[in-house]
């Protein structure tokens, strides 16, 4: 039977686009188009129509038609949420404790905490605990907006572990009405058993873990933490171009303490995203500029860590596209709350609540290779959306920083 639904009475409908734009770059991201006092047009889980209230009585002739209010709400393309590490075993309270004692998070990862301590929480967690904890957690992000969302792995750091982690995103992958993309990560930090000797570890992700994560094709992309005291940029380059060999794209963890060359790596390797990007310069500037290579803003863990904001207003200005992920983890940034995530973006960062919209949503889905699908009100893409309480404006969503503004999600023309 065919499925159709049409939501009235919409304030603005946002990321209006009649043809795929693919990403927004430079000043175009502060022209968000939308349509005002509008409605739009489901059929089969897709975006069918839309056009104004004076217009759309001109498809009452569906039969079995259900009509949903907006009450004067937003109707956006819902979050495209491309970085996160939503499977892990535990939360890390005790280190947030530690930063404001004055501990830096590169102190408390010499001490044994960080991704080292998640890393023995995970070996110690049944697989079934780790999917139920992973699943009420997407389950939450969902409800916030998110209608895609990218989950890495990285807190096993051996075969058995970073194989479990890697199951767990498929399992959720199968169960979640919205995309789910998994990354391995297993190069997120040198595990204890190869100290002082990280070429072993690298080897062995090289020569067993990557080859075994390709044949049991669990990872759609490869990332790597390339940071002083982790990978660096030619050792990055080496894992991603392995990983390339099974099939799994490059993503890289880049610049977050320091200029690591991380989107030097990132660039070499065609990644389809550099992220973090807090200490950036005009040469990385300029490389991105001449790649097809996505920057992508965490400006939740520059927040809850105390790091300097990435430059997003020189880099658009610059001409380059941005977009934004929530990094939600448990040690530098425990919320997947994309909507905070744009109140970071417009407060600290100097960005416009329309930039904002854009790097969540098609910028978003462009760094999950989902651009063709997902992030713009567009004939024939999927209607994942999110309806917002009335507004009467766009600036009312980073603007109410804290709140919701979410008063329903639909995945595929249907409400969670």
């Amino acid at each position: 039977m065919t499925q159709r639904v049409l939501i009235k009475n919409i304030s603005i409908l946002a990321g209006v686009y009649d043809e795929n734009p693919g990403k927004v770059s430079g000043a175009a991201m502060k022209s968000l188009p939308v349509l005002k006092d509008a409605w739009l047009a489901i059929e089969n889980g897709v975006i069918a129509d839309y056009g104004t209230m004076e217009t759309w009585g001109g498809i009452s002739d569906w039969t079995g038609l259900e009509v949903i209010d907006a009450g004067e709400g937003a109707v956006l393309p819902a979050w495209c949420d491309s970085h996160t590490h939503l499977v892990f075993a535990a939360t890390r309270e005790e280190e947030f404790v530690h930063r404001i004692n004055g501990l830096s998070y590169e102190e408390i990862a010499k001490r044994g905490g960080g991704i080292l301590n998640s890393a023995d929480k995970m070996a110690a967690i049944d697989e079934y605990e780790l999917f139920e904890q992973s699943r009420l957690r997407l389950n939450e992000v969902m409800h916030l907006g998110t209608g895609a969302i990218e989950i890495k792995s990285g807190y096993g750091l051996d075969l058995e572990s970073e194989l479990k982690m890697l199951r767990v995103i498929r399992q959720l992958r199968d169960a979640a009405p919205i995309p789910v993309k998994s990354t391995f990560l297993g190069a997120h930090t040198i595990p204890r058993r190869h100290s002082g000797n990280r070429d072993a570890y690298i080897k062995e992700l090289i020569n067993v873990i990557i080859p075994e994560v390709g044949k049991q094709q669990l990872a759609d992309y490869c990332d790597v933490f390339c940071e002083r005291n982790y990978f660096s940029e030619d050792e990055t380059v080496r894992i991603l171009e392995a990983a390339a060999k099974y099939g799994m794209k490059a993503k890289v963890h880049a610049n977050q303490l320091s200029k690591s060359g991380g989107v030097q790596a990132g660039v070499r390797t065609n990644a389809i995203s550099v992220d973090h990007l807090e200490y950036m310069g005009d040469e990385e500037i300029a490389l991105l500029k001449n790649s097809s290579t996505m920057p992508v803003l965490l400006p939740g863990a520059a927040f809850f860590l105390s790091l300097p904001w990435p430059p997003a207003r020189e880099m658009i200005d610059s001409g380059l596209s941005v977009a934004v992920a929530s990094d939600y983890n448990p040690g530098s940034c425990p919320s997947g709350n994309m909507n905070q995530m744009l109140s970071f973006l417009c407060v600290a960062q100097r960005m416009t609540p329309e930039e904002a919209i854009h790097a969540a949503t098609i910028n978003g889905a462009y760094a999950m290779n989902l651009d063709q699908t997902l992030g713009s009100i567009t004939p024939g893409k999927q209607a994942n959306l999110i309806i917002t309480h009335p507004v009467k404006n766009l600036a009312a969503i980073p603007y109410h920083f804290g709140s919701n503004p979410v008063a329903q999600v639909l995945v595929n023309g249907m409400t969670i």
